[in-house]
């Protein structure tokens, strides 16, 4: 798995948190809704607990290789993402991401990465912060849909919101849940480039009015190549104390990304 692979599977590992189970009851069919309608309906689902610590499995796979690692993460909102990744029992990386800085190691290699959130625009092609990344986490759309005009109409029993007035460097896609108005789906798209990331949630559990993803299945397309990522919880806490230790092991080789 090349690094920034590596990295963006912790990245991306904490939507799959799980909750207490709460039957959700029976789905609920669409009903068309004006877009600024939907739009506050899943800003109000905003995530207002203090911290989340959860237990993870994921699943990396692409046209070669298959990987499966176990996961910690520990998010303190708006602060710090933490992610330890063991695999056997034994720690194989660590990561931890502020509002500030991207960091990580892996012991395999003996590398890691200590720099700012460049390092993902990169990869992805497109600025990412800080709070956009925690939004998707907790299955939030990663731009604040209260801020710009946006189209709504009906697909595959889901509210399908897009900008009026897309980005020049890519497309934005919504498909937000007619029963919950969490997402069920997000996606950037750059076609000039033959790009495409997809963020599908497979389903919520409800802790007491709080929802969460079941399962997390991450696709990556660029060409021909396809990455994918599943990820499925094994437990998880919310406003419970904890520390998140990070020191960058002596002897490691920074990695250098292309610009």
């Amino acid at each position: 798995m090349k690094p920034y692979l590596f990295l963006l599977v912790l990245l991306f590992l904490g939507a799959s948190c799980g909750s207490s189970k709460k039957a959700m009851g029976t789905a609920v069919v669409a009903e068309r809704l004006a877009a600024n309608k939907v739009a506050k309906k899943h800003l109000a689902t905003n995530f207002d607990k203090e911290s989340v610590e959860a237990k993870l499995k994921v699943v990396y796979q692409d046209a070669k290789n298959k990987q499966s690692v176990s996961v910690k993460l520990r998010l303190q909102k708006d602060s710090v993402i933490w992610l330890n990744a063991t695999y056997a029992g034994f720690l194989v990386a660590r990561a931890k991401i502020t509002p500030t800085r991207v960091s990580y190691y892996e012991k395999l290699n003996k590398t890691y990465f200590d720099g700012d959130f460049t390092l993902l625009r990169n990869v992805l092609g497109t600025e990412v912060n800080f709070n956009q990344l925690q939004s998707m986490l907790l299955g939030q759309a990663i731009v604040n849909i209260g801020d710009q005009d946006f189209s709504s109409k009906l697909e595959n029993n889901a509210h399908l919101l897009t900008p009026e007035k897309q980005n020049p460097l890519f497309d934005l896609l919504f498909w937000i849940n007619p029963q919950h108005f969490k997402l069920d789906k997000q996606a950037l798209k750059n076609s000039a480039k033959n790009q495409l990331l997809e963020v599908e949630y497979h389903g919520y559990s409800d802790f007491d009015g709080t929802f969460f993803p079941k399962e997390i299945v991450i696709e990556g397309k660029q060409a021909e190549k396809v990455t994918q990522i599943t990820i499925a919880y094994k437990s998880v806490d919310f406003n419970v104390q904890f520390s998140t230790p990070y020191s960058i092991p002596r002897g490691y080789k920074k990695i250098v990304f292309d610009e």
